[in-house]
């Protein structure tokens, strides 16, 4: 049966009213890298640090029931001191971040990863340091990457961007009457055309903003592209560029290269300071 148009106009008010909710913020200063861009939220930082601190400590628990959590005492060590040099440096982006409550782990676990939640909450599988032989420089590229998408606070927009695309498409097949199979494909439609490259855009930021971090703690940026080139020849063959919430490596090592330049100069007058 028809929508009658007052119950429309109604569903339509609710939209809106979810748009305008969204807050237009600038998480971040530019840096040396000029990362300004303002984001949409609606999403409060505060829902998503709690549900954070709370995933972080289910994590860290699952890991040390399992006898995971930092088992050699020499790799988490090496991975907390690379951290507390990349984390002093994140007051350039926010200052804020300085008085965050940090933590760094270790998960052991094959696979080549590495995160941060929000509110700096850090975990490095020991796949990543093993399969990678990485080297110190390598590894401040990847957590200065990881902090980075939380000093962008890349979660919680996502979260925002997924309220409201929700909201949206459910309410547009509503109006619309396209049924649940209608509403599936506004989805699949939504994440390849605004979804997926809203998800690379946020891992070029992370990357640039990753290589200004290792810099100024004194790490050389060009480990970056080696990183990266590492990550490639591991990860064998990858999905198409359309449908990948990544970019290519071959596009993330052009950017990298660019950026590890431009940021070369905070590196060396680091090095003549240490």
């Amino acid at each position: 049966m028809p929508i009658k148009p007052i119950i429309k106009s109604s569903i339509l008010s609710v939209a809106l009213l979810g748009v305008v909710a969204c807050e237009s913020v600038q998480t971040t200063q530019g840096g040396a890298v000029g990362v300004d861009r303002r984001q949409q939220m609606l999403v409060s930082s505060q829902e998503i640090d709690a549900a954070a601190s709370k995933e972080y400590a289910q994590v860290l628990a699952e890991a040390k029931k399992k006898n995971l959590l930092n088992r050699n005492a020499a790799q988490t060590q090496r991975v907390r001191n690379i951290a507390n040099r990349l984390i002093p440096q994140t007051g350039v982006f926010r200052p804020d971040a300085l008085k965050w409550q940090w933590e760094i782990n270790v998960l052991s676990s094959d696979e080549p990863n590495a995160w941060c939640m929000p509110g700096g909450k850090i975990a490095v599988y020991t796949g990543l340091i093993d399969k990678l032989s990485i080297t110190d420089d390598e590894l401040a590229a990847v957590m200065g990457h990881e902090i980075a998408h939380a000093l962008r606070e890349h979660a919680r927009e996502r979260a925002s961007q997924q309220a409201v695309a929700g909201s949206a498409i459910s309410i547009g097949a509503a109006l619309l009457g396209i049924g649940d199979l209608g509403q599936q494909s506004a989805q699949y439609a939504y994440m390849g055309l605004l979804g997926l490259p809203n998800s690379r855009s946020n891992e070029t930021e992370a990357d640039r903003i990753g290589v200004e971090l290792a810099a100024r703690a004194g790490y050389n940026p060009q480990a970056a592209v080696s990183l990266w080139q590492k990550m490639a020849k591991l990860g064998g063959e990858e999905p198409m560029k359309f449908m990948s919430t990544h970019p290519s490596s071959a596009d993330r090592i052009a950017d990298l290269t660019v950026y590890a330049q431009r940021v070369d100069p905070l590196y060396q007058q680091t090095r003549k300071t240490r």
